[in-house]
Parts: C-alpha cells; sequence; structure tokens
C-alpha cells in the first residue's frame, strides 16, 4: 500500500480540518483512548515478567542475573534493532495494520511463554514478545502527531505514554491474583464445574503453575484488542496538521532523518536523559516485588497489588501531568519538557533511597508513591521531543531511533546490570555472615535455621543496595535534562 492509498481519507469524510486536527474531537479522544489501550495491553505484557520473577526463579532453579537476562536482553535486544526497519516501514505504509498485526504477534507470544519448558525456552518466547512490540510505538506516535495539532500534542502524547504505568498496574493486579489463586489445579476444578471435562483432560492441569497460567491469561485478551483497532481506528492522512509548506514533501531517506537529528542536540540530551532515567527504572521495575518480598516479608499478592499498584497510580499522575502542564504553560515556559523531569528528578533521588532504606512500610510507601509521580515526568519528553524537533516524514523513524538507544541502554542493561550487581553483593554480605556459606549452598533443601536465616538476609540485602546504588545515577539524567533545556526552545521551533 503506497502513501496516496494510505492518506485516502480526507476531513470532509472524517470531520475536523489540519487548524484542529483529522476526525471529530470526539473521534480523536476515541483513536487516544484505544492507542492508551495498546499500550497498556503492551506493557502488561512486556512487564508481566517483573511480578513473576520469584516464582519463575524457583521453578528453573536460576539466579538472579539469569533472571535479569530474562527481563532485559531477552527482550531488549531484536526490540530496539527491529524498530527502526518498521518505523521506516510505516513512514510510508499503513500504520493502523502495522499496529494491530504487532499486538497480535507480541499477545500470541506472551501466551506461549506460559507453554514454555525450559529457561531456554522462555527466553525466547521473550525475544518473540519484543518483535511484536517493536511495531507498536513509533507508528502510534506518527498518527497521534497527524490526529493532534502541535499545541496539543504533548497533552496527547502524555495520555499515550500513560500505558506504562497503567499497563505495569494491571500487570501487577492481575499477575499477583493469578499465581497467588489461579493456579494449575484450580483452573482445572473450575473447568469440571462448568461441565468442561475436555479441558480439564487436555492438560495435566495438577502440575502448572501459577506464573504459567498468568501468561496465557494476560496474552490471550490482546488479539481481541488488535481486532477492534483494525476495525474502528482510521489511517489518517501523512502530515495533515502540519503547516501547508510541509505537505506533500518527498519521502526522505535514514541518513537524511539522522543529518537532521544531529543538528538538534536538545534531541540527543533528552534521549540520554531518558536513557539513564529508564536503565535504572527498569532494573529497579524488574525487582521491585522481589525487594517488596525480600526485605519486608510481604506475600506476591501483597507486594504485587497492595504496593505495586498504588506506584502505579502515582506514576500516571505524572505522566500526564508532565504532558499537560508542558502545553499549558509552552508560550510562558518553552523549555517545560525539559526543565519539568530535571527539577522532578532531583526530588526523586532521596525520597527513593530513603524508602528503599527505611524498615517501616508506612514511612517508605509515601516517600516511594511521592518519587514515583516525579519520576515519571520523564516519559512525555520520550515522545514529544522526537516528534516536534522533524516533521511528519520522519516522526516515526525519529521515535524508533529514540526507543532504540532508550531500550538499548535502558531496557537491555538495566535489569541484567541490577541482577549481576545483586548476585555479587548477596554473595559477599553472605560471607561476611558465614565465610563458609556460598549461593549454590543456600538452594540446599531443609537447611538449618540459623543457616536458612543467613542466606534470606544476604539475599534481602544484595538486592536492597542494588537499588540504591542504582537510584543514585538519576544525578546524570538530571545533567542532560539542564543541557536539553538550554536549547530546547530553537531545536523544536518555538523560538
Amino acid at each position: 500500500m503506497n502513501d496516496a492509498t494510505v492518506s485516502e481519507p480526507s476531513s470532509a469524510h472524517a470531520g475536523g480540518s489540519p487548524d484542529t486536527g483529522f476526525g471529530t474531537k470526539s473521534y480523536r479522544k476515541y483513536v487516544l483512548g484505544m492507542l492508551l489501550t495498546v499500550y497498556i495491553f503492551n506493557f502488561i505484557d512486556r512487564t508481566i515478567i517483573n511480578i513473576l520473577t520469584e516464582p519463575i526463579k524457583e521453578s528453573f532453579g536460576v539466579e538472579d542475573w539469569q533472571m535479569g537476562l530474562l527481563g532485559g536482553p531477552a527482550f531488549a535486544i531484536l526490540y530496539t534493532f527491529v524498530g527502526i526497519p518498521i518505523a521506516r516501514f510505516s513512514e510510508k505504509r499503513h500504520r493502523v495494520w502495522i499496529i494491530a498485526g504487532s499486538i497480535a504477534l507480541w499477545s500470541l507470544m506472551t501466551a506461549l511463554c506460559g507453554f514454555a519448558t525450559s529457561f531456554i525456552a522462555l527466553f525466547i518466547f521473550r525475544i518473540g514478545v519484543s518483535i511484536g512490540e517493536a511495531g507498536c510505538s513509533p507508528p502510534a506516535n506518527s498518527i497521534i502527531a497527524d490526529y493532534f495539532i502541535p499545541k496539543e500534542r504533548s497533552t496527547a502524547v502524555s495520555v499515550y505514554a500513560l500505558g506504562i504505568p497503567l499497563g505495569g498496574m494491571v500487570a501487577y493486579v492481575f499477575g499477583g491474583f493469578i499465581v497467588d489463586s489461579l493456579d494449575g489445579p484450580t483452573v482445572a476444578a473450575m473447568l469440571n464445574s462448568w461441565n468442561w471435562t475436555w479441558a480439564a483432560n487436555a492438560l495435566d492441569w495438577q502440575n502448572i503453575e501459577g506464573w504459567r497460567v498468568a501468561f496465557v491469561v494476560v496474552g490471550v485478551p490482546g488479539i481481541i484488542v488488535a481486532m477492534f483497532v483494525k476495525m474502528t481506528i482510521k489511517e489518517p492522512p501523512r502530515g495533515y496538521t502540519d503547516p501547508p509548506e510541509m505537505q506533500g514533501k518527498e519521502h526522505v531517506g535514514f541518513a537524511e532523518v539522522l543529518k537532521i537529528l544531529k543538528t538538534k542536540p536538545a534531541y540527543w540530551h533528552v534521549t540520554m536523559g531518558v536513557t539513564i532515567a529508564s536503565f535504572v527504572n527498569y532494573g529497579i521495575g524488574q525487582f521491585l516485588v522481589s525487594f517488596l518480598i525480600r526485605t519486608h516479608e510481604m506475600s506476591l499478592f501483597d507486594a504485587s497489588v497492595k504496593i505495586a499498584m498504588a506506584l502505579a497510580v502515582m506514576a500516571s499522575i505524572g505522566t500526564y501531568m508532565s504532558g499537560f502542564l508542558a502545553d499549558k504553560y509552552a508560550d510562558r515556559f518553552p523549555k517545560a519538557l525539559a526543565l519539568i523531569p530535571m527539577f522532578a528528578l532531583i526530588g526523586v533521588i532521596p525520597m527513593h533511597i530513603t524508602g528503599y532504606l527505611v524498615d517501616d512500610l508506612w514511612l517508605a510507601v509515601p516517600l516511594l508513591m511521592i518519587g514515583q509521580m516525579l519520576l515519571y515526568t520523564y516519559l512525555c519528553p520520550l515522545y514529544a521531543v522526537p516528534s516536534g524537533v522533524v516533521d511528519s516524514r520522519m516522526r516515526a523513524t525519529a521515535v524508533a531511533v529514540t526507543l532504540f538507544i532508550v531500550n538499548l541502554l535502558g531496557y537491555g542493561l538495566g535489569p541484567p546490570l541490577i541482577g549481576a550487581l545483586s548476585t555479587i553483593l548477596n554473595s559477599t554480605f553472605l560471607s561476611g555472615l558465614d565465610p563458609t556459606l556460598t549461593l549454590e549452598a543456600c538452594k540446599a533443601d531443609n537447611l538449618a535455621a540459623n543457616v536458612q536465616a543467613a542466606c534470606d538476609s544476604a539475599n534481602a540485602d544484595g538486592l536492597q543496595w542494588s537499588m540504591v546504588i542504582f537510584k543514585a545515577l538519576y544525578v546524570w539524567s538530571v545533567f542532560h535534562f539542564y543541557m536539553a533545556s538550554r536549547t530546547i526552545q530553537r531545536d523544536m521551533g518555538r523560538d
């Protein structure tokens, strides 16, 4: 399908105009709501592994560093490398079809994770999830830019970015509930109560762990979402809300996009600021539930539903408010897209470090919640700046380049490095408690009470201090957002 076909819908048929956005106001809200739903499912399937870290670790007998590989490189490597070709494809082809096909693929791969018979198989299925999810954000952000005029885009993008905390929240709630309440034997009993004996006899339900059921339950509904996207979202004319002088320009090559981005220092500083923040956030996110279980002795259900959900709600507030404020005060504070996350991250550091170190949950949780709201202000610039420094011919590619860097370095390195640091510190603390103990020795069954206590203490302390060390890296991110603030007004054409 070529551009002419893609651009077939017109304002006469869809309502709206280049001055107000493609489609009617209510339809624009619907499209944004559907894209938000897509992104929520994107992050449900991406982050469900975080909630299931402890049961998967026990099931396959692996260490934190291996779970870090599963949460990071297994997803990030092909996600980043496939993202740019898909973005280039979406600059010329039907973006809605690309998004719908991508949802179907990653949802299927998520469900298959529940059938993994080994750690390697699970690793491979996670790669499949990453390939599907690579086709989501670049075309979605390109579509948003055609539906919404420039002065509304930061708010629209921040609504779309709500998919990250909301998707995480849903994953935490349902993942924790399913693992705690819906294992194989429970499913078998439920099927028998419905007289679905054929389904009850189809699998060996008695030996199916809850984490496997969780993957299937969160994966399958994505197929339905893919169908709704394909049937209800109209492909907007490319560049519909761009200035008249930008209409009808020829497609540009990848090298030309990089050449233009090279002249935008604010873009690169925002990208680095977001990358460092993501490196810390993805790394800690992989082990947040594990931290609550090990340090505060919470159940998986309580850790995922009660605490993580509270943090996700605050993250959603921060994500939306950053875009809303950036649009609302764009004329008075044109540097807001860089300054909001800069000042917010300065506040996050002491709040989160204190929250991770204090023993009292009643003190820790409020600090973590306020810090989480401030932290997620970095998500709006992640999409708004790449889309704002280029025109419609390059937006999907600019977003894909950004995500390539952010996910390869942030998602690809964050979880495995914090997992490796946790394993190293775990071993160090363990030898400090008892020089004869090793990580391997702690895996044995029926350990003496004092030995088990030493193993549990070192396991908790290793992860806790790894998270504290990682949080200090936000200082580096603050520097890049400050540097971005110096040229962002010029680079986004707001002089």
